[in-house]
């Protein structure tokens, strides 16, 4: 984690902001809390965050609707709280697009786990340099040194998850993966890889929509029958 890292937190119950927010500045981040949708728009109008932590269930605007507006121009990561049986919530929210999601009532060390292992897909700024690896996806090119996505001059906006997706894709071009070596958590224990690898599914999806000329008939990123997924370039 780098010094300054700023979190969003956005939860109607004020117990829950007070304790996130204490919490994780013990734990060295600076963290901005905001009770409603309305709020967090207010406050990300005129602040810039390295992550936002998002509860599902909120008066007014739900927390998979503010994902979902939030994804038209932001790529800041977002993990959603979620009731503990909330599985469409969560699929919702992925498919929204949602980094990730923690289930309630959870513990805050795990929450400080999930939220670390976000940070660390969010790929750092880099100088431009001569001569970049690009991988041509027809009209959809990625430039695999910086982690952007353009469709002709028109950039493509990924999320974290889904830059560490094509980092990984890339690296083993033309290679099937499985949806476990897809899935980069280190906090996650057994119970949790099933949903884990669930989850690549949604995030395949969301790619494919971004790639794919017909993501229902994809063309470069392909399921491998039997294996998993693979990213065909041109």
């Amino acid at each position: 984690m780098e010094a300054g890292t700023h979190l969003l937190i956005v939860d109607d119950d004020e117990r829950i902001r007070g304790l996130l927010q204490k919490f994780l500045a013990r734990n060295g981040f600076m963290v901005t809390v905001a009770r409603d949708a309305a709020h967090a728009r207010r406050l990300l109008a005129g602040l810039e965050f390295d992550l936002i932590v998002l509860d599902v269930m909120m008066p007014g605007e739900d927390g998979v609707s503010l994902t979902a507006s939030l994804r038209e121009r932001l790529a800041t990561p977002i993990l959603l709280l979620t009731a503990k049986g909330g599985t469409q919530d969560r699929i919702s929210g992925l498919e929204a697009g949602a980094d990730d999601y923690l289930g309630k009532p959870f513990e805050p060390k795990e929450l400080l786990l999930r939220i670390n292992a976000i940070l660390r897909r969010v790929p750092p700024e880099q100088a431009p340099s001569q001569g970049p690896k690009v991988l041509h996806l027809g009209p959809v090119r990625y430039d695999v040194e910086r982690g952007e996505m353009w469709r002709g001059t028109v950039p493509i906006r990924l999320t974290a998850t889904e830059t560490t997706l094509m980092r990984i894709f890339a690296a083993h071009a033309g290679e099937p993966l499985t949806r476990s070596q897809l899935v980069e958590d280190p906090g996650r224990d057994s119970d949790r890889d099933g949903a884990q690898e669930r989850a690549v599914d949604v995030q395949i999806t969301r790619l494919r929509r971004k790639i794919e000329d017909n993501p229902k008939q994809p063309r470069y990123l392909q399921t491998v029958r039997g294996a998993g997924y693979m990213l065909a370039a041109d």
